[in-house]
């Protein structure tokens, strides 16, 4: 077996490892636990008030675009603060690239606001 495929087959042997452990424990798991079934187990949770209705309900998605906004534009800060913090190493380079940056992220903002994204009502 050539050296190559040697690399690989260490690989295939963790996963294996990996999923034999994991079913374990799962399998222990589930014999150990105790069972009680109940019909009051399976109502829908509502912070402790009783359920009104049927558990489905339509969910309005501007909460999650606002939401996802969010995560993109906090994002922005992961990627500037190493930049900021190493800001000499960089130069005028680093410096052109992060406003081409910027200007992307702000183009997105103006467009989200534009189109009406950002209104919460």
């Amino acid at each position: 077996m050539s050296l190559f495929l040697r690399d690989y087959l260490n690989v295939v042997w963790f996963g294996l490892a990996a999923i034999v452990l994991a079913s374990l424990l799962l399998g222990i798991a589930a014999a150990i636990r105790p069972s009680r079934p109940n019909a009051q187990k399976l109502i829908a949770y509502e912070s402790g008030v009783d359920p009104v209705g049927m558990g489905w309900s339509q969910s309005q998605v501007r909460y999650y675009v606002f939401a996802l906004l969010f995560v993109i534009f906090d994002v922005e800060a992961v990627f500037i603060f190493p930049w900021a913090a190493s800001i000499e190493r960089y130069g005028a380079f680093g410096l052109v690239v992060m406003l081409l940056f910027i200007f992307l992220l702000l183009d997105g903002l103006f467009y989200a606001w534009k189109r009406g994204l950002l209104r919460w009502v």
